[in-house]
């Protein structure tokens, strides 16, 4: 290949995530309401029958369809979908940061106001029950944090005649803080938590 053809190829090209075409991409919504005693953020329990993390408490959201337009159109559209509200009562839709998971999914993490909590009618086959928490506590209280350590275990076969260092390669791993909040008897942790850190401390900046 000519080097004028090698330019032209790479010339205003938007860099991306190297291999984004295999990770999975979902959307989720911090949900903001006002109340007699001010803002609460809202949380959902998921049903008890669904395969994955039944009973655990988390945002509006799931995985970003094709026929999305865009991250943002994802998060309100399963906000919709699990609360069983219409595009015009979900309002100031502001972007977070998006993550990358260490276990091959990216998020798209939005928060937003619900203007008519009072509408709020839970999707059953997703939905076991829903729960506010007042914004003022999470800014008074620290979570609890604890470490993860990821290991390094190479497949059987792996060819470590081919690496310098062979089966004493000193692998580089890696540890991630798991945040835990505790409300009146609820555990918020996982990725929940992580959204829900991160969209406090951008509040005390």
């Amino acid at each position: 290949m000519e080097l004028d053809k090698v330019v032209k190829k790479l010339k205003d090209r938007t860099p991306v995530i190297l291999g984004i075409e295999n990770f999975n991409k979902f959307s989720v919504l911090l949900p903001l309401i006002v109340r007699e005693d001010g803002v609460h953020i809202l949380f959902e329990v998921r049903a008890l029958n669904l395969r994955r993390q039944p009973g655990e408490i988390c945002f509006p959201g799931g995985k970003i369809d094709l026929t999305d337009r865009d991250e943002k159109h994802s998060a309100v559209r399963e906000t919709m979908e699990e609360l069983g509200l219409a595009e015009n009562q979900i309002t100031d839709v502001f972007p977070l940061d998006y993550m990358v998971s260490p276990f091959g999914t990216i998020i798209y993490p939005f928060t937003g106001i619900i203007s008519e909590p009072d509408k709020i009618k839970p999707n059953e086959a997703e939905v076991d029950e829903v729960f506010t928490v007042p914004l003022s506590f999470f800014r008074k209280v620290k979570p609890d944090i604890y470490k993860i350590n990821f290991q390094v275990q190479p497949e059987e076969g792996f060819p470590f005649h081919l690496i310098a260092g062979g089966e004493n390669y000193n692998w580089q791993t890696r540890k991630m803080d798991e945040y835990f909040y505790r409300y009146n008897g609820r555990v918020i942790w996982g990725l929940t938590a992580r959204v829900l850190y991160h969209f406090i401390e951008m509040l005390e900046w």
